[in-house]
């Protein structure tokens, strides 16, 4: 008994040391144990039910078996058999009944969620309706009812249901914004799967790919930007204007050449990839270079190097994108990018 407590003794420093580190996990932006709105606090809320009961459960077993392996262990000397409780009706009861009522406290709650944010807002007038199609590694946004199409940055505003209406253009994927919702699967099937949520709280959140869908999975990143409605409107309003090419007729023909015959700028060129119309206020370029001035990660960057870093060697930041390497001088590459990078818009 005295080596076991020195064992004890030992492991408790790094038990504690287990617990303060876990106690700090989780970001706003991120975690789903920090939910940022009324979808992801109601899945939350069933996470510390089903955790609190399954908590209950392990410590009242291991305290029964402690005492039973204290109080009934083998003396020296004595051969005798226990006494068997084999057939004690009263046991088997007990032990059949409260599984079921614990299995009743966790599964009426849960089923009143899941029917609950089973709801079908796509038909709601005062949803905002947006159509998400995954592709292999970005993120398509499109808002039918408003006319516009973006791509990486899913922006709304704080005071409306969120109707998503989910598809995939290739293999499986799977649409998740854990500090808001839980995750929707985009089957190839070709139907597409609904869900809603609301985000209240003014910010940016980190959306991910939830579904291992090719070799940059971990690099399907997106961003959900909360304003409030006068600037969403404004936005809106901003993505259906006019954009001009640049006045250099030489880079114009470039970016005609190069960029528009796959890439939509306002209402100029094809929608077969990325619309890039306003990346210049996205917080991502590549949906995985963050744009910041701080660079303090190899990830990061000014939106003008991030994008110069993506035209350069599409395939180093994202590997197995479709995005082709253009045979371009580092001249040509920095005069798009600086034009791209000016594509702000004003909301």
């Amino acid at each position: 008994m005295m080596n076991r407590w020195h064992v004890l003794k030992r492991l408790m420093p790094l038990l504690a040391g287990m617990v303060l580190l876990l106690s700090a996990c989780g970001r706003a932006d991120l975690s789903t144990l920090k939910p940022q709105g009324p979808v992801a606090e109601e899945q939350f809320g069933l996470m510390k039910l089903t955790i609190l009961i399954m908590v209950i459960v392990v410590v009242i077993v291991f305290a029964i078996a402690v005492y039973v392996i204290i109080r009934f262990r083998r003396r020296p000397g004595d051969k005798s058999i226990p006494v068997q409780v084999e057939g004690n009706h009263k046991l088997e009861i007990i032990w059949t009944v409260i599984p079921i009522i614990l299995l009743v406290i966790l599964g009426v709650p849960t089923i009143q969620s899941v029917f609950g944010l089973a709801k079908d807002y796509t038909k709601d007038p005062d949803a905002i309706q947006v159509k998400v199609t995954a592709h292999q590694y970005w993120w398509e946004f499109e808002y039918p009812n408003l006319g516009v199409k973006t791509a990486q940055e899913l922006l709304i505003p704080d005071d409306a249901v969120i109707s998503i209406e989910a598809k995939t253009a290739d293999v499986l994927h799977s649409f998740w914004v854990p500090s808001l919702a839980g995750k929707i699967d985009t089957n190839p099937a070709g139907n597409a799967n609904t869900m809603f949520f609301e985000a209240p709280k003014k910010g940016v959140y980190l959306g991910k790919c939830a579904e291992l869908c090719g070799p940059s999975h971990s690099l399907m990143d997106f961003k959900v930007k909360v304003v409030d409605r006068a600037s969403f409107e404004r936005w809106i309003t901003a993505q259906k204007a006019p954009v001009a090419l640049p006045q250099d007729q030489e880079l114009a023909d470039l970016l005609t050449n190069q960029c528009l015959s796959c890439h939509a700028i306002g209402d100029k060129g094809a929608q077969a990839y990325p619309n890039l119309t306003g990346i210049g206020s996205r917080e991502s370029v590549g949906g995985i270079l963050v744009n910041t001035e701080d660079k303090k990660y190899d990830n990061e960057g000014t939106t003008e190097e991030n994008l110069i870093k993506w035209i350069k060697d599409p395939q180093a930041v994202k590997p197995g994108n479709l995005m082709p390497t253009v045979e371009l001088s580092d001249q040509q590459i920095e005069a798009i990018a600086k034009y791209l990078a000016g594509l702000k818009l004003d909301y």
